[in-house]
């Protein structure tokens, strides 16, 4: 009984490389994880800000641009979106004589690639909304409380749109953003407004063609008066340049031409005025 019971038993040796394999395997596990933890992809039109947790926080110096990239695991890193956006706003502002006005606007912005980490620093990832939208709306109130309804809705839209860009790029230029354009998708005025203006305007315009119709007649009126006077200017100097022997003499050279003539008359010359008198052969 002694001799068996100072006998060790000791395990197969299949065993042993069993437990081998199963702790390679959670050590290869463990490192997959951490290897994965360590790396981010950056999708096409993004770009990345690096917040290094043991290394003074986010980087300012580099911006993170598309493909893979490895990073320390207690790191992290933050994506924009860089490519151009569109932001759309409708909003009841106040023209210049306190009528309420809808209006539709698209502003499209940019998130400055070189920028980015001073963006992500003091804006945030919300800066659209917490940045963007009140900038537009400020300057979009700020622009139409200049001009009453009628210029709006008239004539002056276009001019209301580059005001607007401008208002808004001041603004946005401070806040590490990049505005590309803005457009007034619509500008919509009461109902009764509306008609108001528009029956204003026909008036104008018919106004206008009126006005247009007096001036073309009194300019045909004065043509006409030029025109005769001209004809009465010339019946004047040729009555004055029509003496009696020029009379005599026109009619002397008429019968000359007459005398040559084949048909059949008879010319008297020397009547009592001292010119021609044809006579027919009736």
């Amino acid at each position: 009984m002694s001799t068996f019971q100072n006998m060790k038993v000791t395990p197969p040796t299949s065993a042993k490389n069993i437990v081998r394999w199963i702790i390679i395997g959670f050590v290869g596990f463990f490192a997959l994880i951490i290897f994965l933890a360590s790396t981010t992809t950056i999708d096409g039109g993004r770009a990345g800000v690096l917040f290094r947790t043991f290394g003074g926080g986010i980087d300012l110096d580099m911006t993170y641009g598309e493909g893979f990239h490895i990073i320390a695991p207690w790191n992290s890193m933050e994506i924009y979106e860089v490519r151009q956006q569109e932001l759309k706003e409708t909003m009841v502002v106040l023209s210049s004589n306190g009528l309420e006005i809808t209006v539709d606007v698209s502003a499209w912005i940019q998130a400055p690639f070189g920028e980015l980490p001073k963006l992500h620093k003091e804006k945030g990832p919300a800066y659209i909304e917490t940045v963007v939208r009140p900038s537009i709306r400020s300057a979009t109130r700020s622009v139409i409380g200049r001009y009453t309804p009628e210029a709006i809705y008239s004539s002056k839209r276009d001019i209301i749109q580059d005001e607007i860009f401008e208002e808004t790029k001041k603004i946005l230029q401070k806040q590490w953003v990049q505005l590309n354009e803005v457009l007034v998708r619509d500008i919509t005025l009461p109902s009764t407004l509306k008609t108001a203006i528009e029956n204003k305007l026909k008036q104008e315009q018919e106004a206008l063609e009126y006005e247009f119709r007096l001036e073309k007649a009194k300019q045909e009126a004065e043509r006409q008066l030029i025109d005769a006077e001209g004809k009465a200017r010339a019946n004047r100097i040729l009555s004055a340049s029509l003496t009696g022997l020029i009379l005599q003499e026109k009619g002397i050279e008429a019968t000359k031409e007459l005398a040559k003539s084949d048909n059949a008359k008879i010319v008297i010359v020397g009547n009592k005025d001292g010119l021609p008198l044809i006579l027919g052969n009736q």
